[in-house]
């Protein structure tokens, strides 16, 4: 996969709608896509890596196909109205089997999605049965529409932003009798970045209560692991999002720290060993691992999206 594709998938699935249920938002975008066109079929279809899903439709009751035999596929790599008058006339699709079999598509017009990033996403796109075309108020009437389906998906991932961050700022809420006691609360926006800046905090912190540089440098290891995982996993990398960190010592002098994220949360229980061979050349798993390795006690939270860190000050 090329890093352009890689970025597109990314933007794709920020938006958290595949797999989701119907909404009238689009449908209704969708059914009038279908009555201006004077088209029995009309879609709003997002093209992930093997699969076009839809998210609305109109004139057919299949969910999805495969990206292999994806019209739309072609439809997204345009940056424009992309217009395929009659499929029996192009190489590109006569053989293709939505056209040989149902929903035996002659006619095809797609306007492409894009991200508020630029990403192409998928398509707002009309089908007939018969070869035609559109007339130009057609053709401006679908681009129209395919700016307020653009508009309606950034609403929702707007909405669902603001969702998680306040579900977040409870989640963090549920520590402040602990924080109490914490000698560091840093919260970063999720940029890998930022980490320097919490790990030179807790550097400082140990050196002045006098911890061994070996001790220190573990430490530190297993802190810039847990806070590139919870951006990089737990956020994607989106600097929209946040981390905290939390420090605090015990009654016996040993470290705390406590990293959360507001992502979708892992099961601990399902990261693979790296130490297995069948897992040797698979990167996820090995923070984890390495975390353990490096910490005296690790435990997981909320369902992965908090990691709890402990390291005695000294072995004896």
């Amino acid at each position: 996969m090329d890093t352009n594709e890689s970025d597109r998938l990314e933007a794709l699935h920020r938006y958290r709608i595949l797999d989701t249920d119907p909404e009238e938002a689009f449908d209704d975008l969708t059914i009038l896509a279908s009555y201006i066109c004077d088209t029995p079929i009309a879609l709003i279809s997002l093209v992930d890596e093997d699969r076009q899903w839809f998210k609305s439709r109109v004139g057919i009751s299949t969910e999805e196909t495969s990206r292999s035999v994806s019209i739309c596929a072609h439809a997204i790599q345009q940056s424009d109205l992309f217009v395929v008058p009659d499929t029996l006339d192009d190489d590109r699709f006569r053989d293709n089997v939505l056209v040989t079999a149902e929903p035996h598509v002659r006619f095809y017009a797609g306007a492409p999605l894009a991200s508020r990033e630029g990403e192409a996403l998928g398509t707002l796109c009309v089908i007939d049965r018969r070869p035609r075309n559109l007339t130009q108020a057609q053709r401006d009437a679908l681009s129209a529409l395919c700016r307020q389906v653009e508009a309606q998906l950034e609403l929702r991932r707007n909405l669902m932003d603001l969702r998680e961050a306040l579900e977040s700022i409870e989640r963090l809420g549920a520590l402040m009798p602990y924080c109490s006691r914490c000698e560091l609360n840093i919260t970063i926006p999720a940029n890998l970045d930022n980490v320097d800046t919490v790990r030179e905090g807790v550097t400082e912190l140990l050196e002045g209560k006098g911890w061994s540089e070996g001790r220190i440098g573990e430490v530190a290891l297993a802190l810039d692991e847990a806070l590139s995982n919870a951006i990089e996993h737990g956020c994607k990398n989106d600097p929209s999002k946040e981390v905290q960190c939390l420090v605090s010592f015990d009654e016996n002098g040993d470290i705390v720290l406590v990293v959360r994220d507001p992502g979708p949360g892992f099961k601990p229980t399902a990261i693979a060993d790296p130490r297995d061979p069948a897992n040797l050349l698979k990167s996820r798993g090995r923070g984890v691992f390495l975390i353990n390795q490096l910490m005296d006690s690790v435990e997981f939270a909320d369902q992965g999206r908090q990691v709890e860190m402990r390291k005695q000050r000294k072995t004896e």
